[in-house]
């Protein structure tokens, strides 16, 4: 094939009837064809061929590395190109992209199907909001990238540009920026794409998936360190604590927009009259694992009251003697890098480990000065990439800013109010948010207002169990606390559970999460994206994946009798056998059951077949070494051979991103009525990294005699009563080396 060159910014001429293999972007006359992958393409119109190379929020990588396309010019101004996924039919008659001069052709459903500008969602699966604040029942989500249509584009159209940390406006000239994907119902193939244009979903702090105690109340020193000691009181685990707005001063601002009738959200300087020594309490908290994290309204910026004032006015070159106060200038660099620093030095310092941007002032003043840019999507960027400092992962925690908003992790959902609708549309829209790349929610578990029942708010948690964090936060209310043990023994001993089995599953839960980096796997995941086929994965929202081998329906309805007895329906998929993690039963997968759960326990089903990656209950379940890894495996069937990695990296540095991590391959395989599960010797390195184990294996529902040994030797099997089978311990070796488990 020969090989057509097109340089941006030049017309494209080729031969009548010439067929060849076409350099990627194509441009002819003034369109601009960039094509990411075979399933994704970019769309760009402008006058004098002024195309746009500079990232934006949405489109943050500009490296293309794919060139598998055909290009045939026909006669009078009409070209084909083709990749192995869709065929664009282009007449280049002068004018923008529109109804008459450009088609898509792709098969979908065993037909060919059609997309042209003007096409329209009809079968949208939905996406993410940017905020659940005041809702009480479900309202419609916005689109997401998944459709049952087989494509969906997203129109970057005038979206400002990127440059050296600057927001740029487009030319005038540049009128049409939009980006096609195909897929069919591929839909892995589309979220990667997703991530080819977009940029993947970072790899997170490991402890943002722990257990988080937030409230919106006045704390002192003293009651924080309380609230330490009751959690271990009350054998609950606990990794973060956050600091409501009273941890900062609030009747000593005033001057500002304010909101909700006080001058007081925004601040920066600490309230000693009930933090004296706030360096002190951070300290002593970090001495325990326990991170802490602060909420902030910055939409006042840092006005003559705060400690950091006359700082961040001589950086700025103002004059502090007549208390002049600059607004908050969100599109100007240079004040942004001033308030960044100046606002938070003195509590990053401290060792405050990130801030809760908790924006709410769109209503006030809602696009970036000097720009059409909404506030929440731009500084959720800025304050991402001020987390990163001293090669630390970035950890966002802020409402949902659209497209793009995936890489800056974790989500913050919003102020929801507690009742059974809202649990069960926020289970349903953490689901379909994996369709936009929104993977990591932070909810106000059992809701945020009201939700003041011990039944509710146990559901609730039982979610929980099963989000991106098992965070608890709630309104200023004295008669409103959500420590665990305040709300009944029942409901206490229920959460109990839920909270040490987080602890427990940590291992899993996060090679999950690196999963949703490298593959761009939402880690709740709706029951499509791995049974596209199966019309029951579209009929079951209140299902999802939880990782590769866990399936969770929590109960949203109101149980009866003494024991709370509710009934939930769960979908099971062909292909594999599912048991029921709580009781142990199994079901073959391939029909639809309805389960009746106590309060204790709630439908939760794990692939048989699997090695599953645990830890031994711990009370800091993200920052406890894993010396002892436990192995869970459900029993397969006859020719499974099975994989699950193991990942690990150091949970908190960006030195992932140099390849320093660990994987460790586990395999389960029966075969002639022999087990054998293999632990195969630990890859990679980094650090801190163990490198000693001994294993504890899990083999639940074996109600039989088993002969087992580890590496040829024989070894003890101790019955497990709990789990109806039998645990296996080894002696600790190196992580270098196999382990083979066969009985």
């Amino acid at each position: 094939m020969r090989k057509i060159l097109t340089l941006s910014g030049l017309l494209l001429f080729v031969s009548l009837s010439l067929t060849g293999e076409a350099r990627n972007p194509i441009v002819i006359g003034n369109a601009r064809f960039t094509f990411i992958s075979p399933g994704l393409v970019r769309l760009e119109y402008a006058e004098n061929s002024r195309f746009v190379d500079e990232p934006t929020l949405f489109a943050s990588n500009r490296t293309i590395d794919f060139d598998d396309i055909e290009l045939i010019e026909k006669e009078n101004n009409r070209y084909t190109i083709s990749t192995s996924e869709m065929r664009l039919e282009f007449y280049n008659d002068g004018f923008p992209f529109g109804q008459m001069n450009l088609r898509v052709y792709f098969n979908h459903e065993g037909k060919e199907r059609m997309w042209y500008m003007a096409s329209e969602q009809r079968r949208n699966l939905r996406g993410a909001l940017s905020t659940l604040d005041g809702l009480s029942k479900a309202v419609p989500t916005e689109e997401g990238l998944l459709s049952r249509d087989g494509w969906y584009a997203v129109k970057d159209t005038n979206k400002e540009l990127l440059v050296n940390g600057r927001i740029r406006e487009r030319s005038k000239e540049h009128i049409q920026d939009v980006y096609l994907f195909i897929y069919g119902n591929n839909y892995k193939a589309a979220l990667r794409n997703l991530q080819k244009i977009s940029g993947p979903v970072p790899m997170t702090r490991k402890y943002v998936h722990g257990s988080w105690y937030c409230r919106w109340w006045d704390y002192t020193s003293a009651e924080y360190l309380q609230l330490i000691k009751e959690y271990e009181e009350h054998d609950f685990p606990i990794d973060i604590l956050v600091f409501d707005m009273g941890w900062h001063t609030q009747k000593e601002a005033l001057t500002g927009t304010g909101h909700a009738g006080n001058r007081g959200w925004t601040g920066y300087s600490w309230n000693r009259e009930l933090i004296p020594d706030p360096a002190k309490l951070i300290g002593d908290l970090k001495k325990e694992q326990i991170h802490v994290v602060l909420n902030e309204h910055p939409h006042d910026g840092i006005r003559a009251h705060e400690d950091a004032y006359p700082e961040f006015m001589k950086a700025m070159g103002a004059d502090t003697v007549g208390r002049k106060e600059l607004v908050f200038d969100a599109g100007d660099k240079e004040y942004m890098d001033n308030f960044m620093k100046y606002a938070h030095k003195e509590s990053d310092d401290m060792g405050v480990a990130f801030w809760w941007l908790d924006w709410q002032q769109d209503y006030i003043y809602p696009v970036v000065r000097g720009t059409r840019m909404n506030h929440l999507p731009w500084l959720n960027d800025v304050y991402y990439n001020h987390s990163t400092r001293q090669n630390l992962r970035g950890a966002g925690f802020s409402r949902w800013g659209g497209w793009g908003d995936h890489r800056h992790p974790i989500q913050f959902s919003g102020d929801a109010v507690g009742n059974r609708d809202m649990l069960k549309f926020e289970i349903e829209m953490t689901a379909t948010s994996g369709n936009v790349g929104c993977f990591f929610w932070a909810h106000d578990i059992g809701g945020f207002y009201r939700g003041t029942d011990p039944e509710l708010y146990t559901r609730w948690t039982q979610f929980g169990l099963l989000n991106s964090s098992l965070r608890i936060h709630s309104v200023y209310d004295e008669k409103l606390d959500r420590r665990p043990w305040l709300w009944g023994k029942e409901a206490e001993t229920a959460m109990r559970e839920m909270y040490h089995l987080r602890s427990r599953i940590i291992p899993y839960i996060y090679s999950s999460v690196w999963q949703c980096h490298r593959y761009m796997l939402p880690l709740i995941r709706a029951m499509y994206i791995e049974y596209p086929e199966e019309e029951e994965s579209y009929e079951n929202p209140q299902q999802f994946l939880f990782g590769d081998l866990l399936l969770g329906a929590p109960v949203t309805e109101a149980g009866e009798g003494e024991n709370k007895l509710a009934s939930q329906d769960v979908w099971l998929p062909a292909g594999n056998v599912w048991y029921n993690f709580f009781t142990g039963k199994a079901y073959r997968g391939g029909q639809k059951i309805t389960e009746y759960c106590d309060l204790n326990t709630f439908p939760l089903y794990i692939k048989g077949g699997y090695p599953f990656p645990m830890q031994p209950y711990t009370a800091r379940m993200t920052s406890t070494p894993l010396t002892e890894p436990v192995v869970r495996c459900y029993p397969g069937e006859e020719g499974d051979v099975n994989v699950y990695t193991l990942y690990e990296d150091d949970g908190i540095t960006r030195d992932y991103e140099k390849g320093e991590q660990a994987f460790t391959r586990m395999e389960y395989k029966k075969e002639n009525g022999i087990t054998e599960i293999t632990i195969y010797p630990a890859e990679g390195s980094y650090r801190g990294q163990v490198q000693e184990r001994a294993y504890t294996f899990e083999l639940p529902e074996i109600p039989g005699d088993i002969r087992p040994t580890v590496n040829g030797k024989r070894v003890k099997a101790v019955k497990a009563g709990g789990i109806n089978g039998y645990t296996i311990k080894t002696n600790k070796r190196n992580i270098r080396e196999k382990v083979v488990l066969r009985f």
